[in-house]
């Protein structure tokens, strides 16, 4: 049996108590229109792949896998000899080969861009198992973000409590620590397990330069050719994530030792500069800036690279304490200029870099800053971080650091809620890879360097018109008195838009009572002004008129990536997690 056979057979053998009666009227015409005496032939569904479900490149050999599935449900007797009866037709559009995304398209984003030019999914304090205050610290967080395809872990090191070995911990605060070793080892062994595009480890570092060492040590050790090294210069331009394909990478701030030294070199260069400058005005000679003949801009050259040269023996031992092997490790560097934010946000021709802003001071500097936030982020890295009072483990809206190109917005992925689904439905685009390709918007500018906004009014682009037909599965996953002790549940579902300010917006159909099959049957229409950035929100609550409504599910998809035509959603509860039943009928057009 054929794997998608196979799908279609499970997921129908385990919701045999649906039946074709129970399908909207929309679907009974439809099946009418392309059917022929109650039976829907290959021929038949071949046409219905193309014209309603919008699947040009759909072959008559697709349709006959569809049928060929639904013939391993013979004891079912919901086929005909030559096709698909009604029943068979409702249970192959509720079924788990027909999802709202592509089963098949897998990577299909431009993956040899720059990093910079991505969404990568990204996690904040990786190594806590629950609140930020006095939760264990673990691997095993870490192993689940991997599996989901998060492609950025968190460590803070810290001395363990001997002072001669790294934990890994939230320092300040109750949490018990686990050793780096066992985090490293585990990233090691479960890092592309859902992608083979690059795991990012951002190090918070709290440690004494002899364990820098030993963290050097630790790293090269475990990881081998596995790790992207550089050097310690700053890169001047990110590689893509083709090329860094099952490659480990660092980033985090150069030690302070090693700061101080460049900038000393720094410093003695420019002083060197200004002395061979005023040598020339004092002799009459030209500055190379200035003009001059070959014969001043070669003296002048010669010059500078010995007085480089002594520069380089005086600042050799400086250099030589910051570890340089630990200095190596860093692939991306982090910025962290003086002067304000303006100054953070410079843009540098000659060398990239990762900033790192919490929540608040993000949403302060797009006040101000809006547009050289998405400037700097069309070379350089920026990434978002909850505030320290979220000690609940709790989120911000992922969507604020998308709107600005920020391509690491880091949440708590131990919390729940709705930032997480909004965060999950992003990455399921191009494959679940965990790099999604930022539009091109984002990554342009004008002729007078104007950028993207998105608080302004922009035309429509398109207009998603989205058909909540039914749902189902709740009997099956739930316990009956779950929702209500004494009657069936009262559902309705909610549906709308999580994007830029002016698509965002949130409809609802109406309550159906005591039904555990609900069958909504209601249209909606969401103009789109960047469908780009948009995730379409699914949720379905019961309505509990005196308390506050029971959760029945939720699901956040990206718009750009929805197949057309009419779907099986499934849902997921509070967590994120997939339920085994429950999903919902819809259509999708964009018109």
């Amino acid at each position: 049996m054929s794997k998608q056979t196979y799908r279609v057979c499970f997921c129908f053998r385990r919701r045999f108590k649906l039946h074709a009666a129970e399908a909207p009227d929309e679907i009974k015409s439809l099946f009418m229109q392309y059917s022929e005496d109650g039976t829907m032939t290959v021929d038949h569904l071949h046409r219905f792949l193309v014209e309603v479900q919008k699947e040009e490149r759909a072959t008559r050999e697709d349709a006959q896998a569809i049928v060929d599935g639904l013939r391993e449900l013979k004891h079912l007797n919901i086929l005909h000899r030559k096709g698909l009866s009604p029943e068979a037709f409702f249970r192959y559009l509720f079924g788990d080969v027909n999802p709202p995304l592509s089963p098949n398209q897998g990577v299909h984003h431009d993956m040899d861009a720059p990093l910079s030019h991505y969404f990568i999914y990204t996690g904040h304090n990786s190594y806590l198992t629950g609140n930020q205050l006095s939760s264990d610290c673990s691997d095993v967080p870490i192993i689940k973000a991997l599996h989901r395809g998060v492609r950025v872990i968190e460590l803070d090191m810290w001395p363990n409590s001997s002072k001669d070995d790294v934990d890994v911990l939230h320092g300040g605060t109750l949490t018990t620590p686990v050793p780096l070793i066992k985090c490293l080892r585990s990233i090691k062994e479960h890092a592309f397990v859902a992608s083979e595009y690059p795991v990012i480890i951002t190090l918070e570092d709290h440690i004494t330069l002899d364990l820098q060492a030993k963290v050097a040590k630790m790293v090269t050790q475990t990881y081998g050719d596995m790790l992207f090294s550089p050097g310690s210069e700053c890169l001047k331009e990110f590689p893509s994530p083709e090329s860094l394909k099952w490659r480990i990478i660092v980033s985090t701030k150069q030690p302070k030792k090693y700061l101080e030294a460049l900038e000393m070199k720094e410093k003695e260069i420019e002083k060197q500069k200004s002395k061979a400058a005023n040598n020339e005005e004092a002799s009459g000679k030209e500055s190379p800036q200035l003009g001059g003949g070959d014969s001043a801009a070669g003296d002048s050259n010669d010059s500078d690279e010995e007085d480089n040269e002594e520069i380089h023996e005086d600042s050799n031992k400086a250099q030589r304490d910051a570890v340089p092997a630990y200095v190596r490790l860093i692939a991306i560097h982090t910025v962290k200029r003086k002067g304000g934010l303006k100054n953070y946000l410079r843009i540098d021709p000659d060398k990239v870099t990762r900033l790192s802003l919490n929540e608040q001071k993000f949403q302060s500097a797009v006040i101000g800053h809006g547009k050289d936030i998405i400037r700097f982020t069309q070379r350089n890295l920026l990434r978002v971080f909850p505030k320290a009072t979220r000690i609940d483990s709790s989120n911000y809206n992922p969507m604020i650091g998308w709107w600005y190109g920020a391509q690491m917005v880091a949440l708590n992925m131990q919390g729940h809620g709705k930032s997480l689904w909004l965060m999950h439905g992003m990455f399921r685009a191009n494959g679940g890879c965990g790099y999604v390709k930022k539009p091109e918007f984002l990554m342009t500018s004008g002729a007078d360097n104007e950028v993207f906004d998105p608080k302004a009014t922009l035309p429509v682009k398109t207009t998603l018109k989205v058909t909540v037909y039914m749902g189902e599965g709740w009997y099956s996953d739930f316990d009956h008195t779950h929702f209500d002790a004494y009657s069936p549940p009262d559902f309705y579902t909610r549906v709308g838009i999580a994007g830029v300010p002016a698509d965002t917006v949130m409809k609802r159909t109406g309550t159906l009572e005591d039904n555990w099959t609900p069958v909504w049957n209601e249209e909606f229409e969401f103009p789109l002004t960047a469908p780009e950035l948009a995730l379409v929100r699914i949720e379905v609550n019961d309505y509990d008129f005196s308390e506050k409504d029971d959760f029945g599910g939720q699901t956040c998809l990206p718009v750009r990536e929805l197949r057309r035509g009419i779907r099986s959603v499934p849902l997921h509860n509070y967590e994120g997690e997939k339920y085994r039943s429950v999903r919902i009928l819809m259509r999708f057009e964009f018109i």
